[in-house]
């Protein structure tokens, strides 16, 4: 695994998280029990904190980075899909957001919304809880989620990373 301190600031892992050996975790980081970062995925609190709450994903690709400002937050029993791009935001607990998007500084996805695939929520945006916002700019549209497809993929996720914690092996 690349898990690298920045001068002082080391990285807190809780032991029964997984992160695949191509992640790449730095500085200011703190990922917590029953999470998952997945290949290639690069957490960089270097200018500040970023917090990944216990049984939340990080999937292939992504990029969590943070401002000298502010910090990047995802809570708890959250879904950050494929080649996402999170940076001085807050992703509350319960929520998704999906492949390729972007939730830019200051922008706060509420317990229980939606990002949509490659949508971009830029600085100062609330999704409030139970939204679904798509497009780009994103649009908000209130009611459009489905909390349990959220807490199906959550679910799926922390299965699956327990069984890359017991099983997988490199053979070259």
């Amino acid at each position: 695994m690349a898990i690298y301190a920045l001068g002082g600031d080391e990285p807190k892992i809780h032991p029964t998280a997984f992160v695949h050996p191509q992640a790449t975790i730095i500085g200011m980081v703190e990922i917590g029990a029953e999470s998952s970062i997945w290949p290639s995925a690069v957490l960089r609190g270097d200018h500040g904190f970023i917090r990944v709450g216990s049984r939340t994903s990080i999937q292939d690709g992504s990029v969590l980075h943070v401002t000298a400002e502010h910090e990047t937050i995802v809570g708890d029993g959250s879904v950050i899909g494929h080649l996402v791009h999170l940076e001085g935001c807050v992703i509350e607990s319960g929520a998704l957001v999906g492949n390729a998007s972007v939730v830019l500084h200051r922008a706060i996805v509420r317990t229980g919304a939606v990002v949509g695939s490659n949508a971009v929520v830029t600085n100062d945006t609330e999704v409030p809880s139970g939204a679904l916002a798509l497009g780009i700019p994103a649009k908000i549209r209130p009611d459009g989620a489905k909390p349990e497809m959220i807490a199906d993929a959550v679910e799926k996720y922390v299965q699956r990373a327990a069984q890359y914690r017991s099983q997988l092996r490199r053979l070259d």
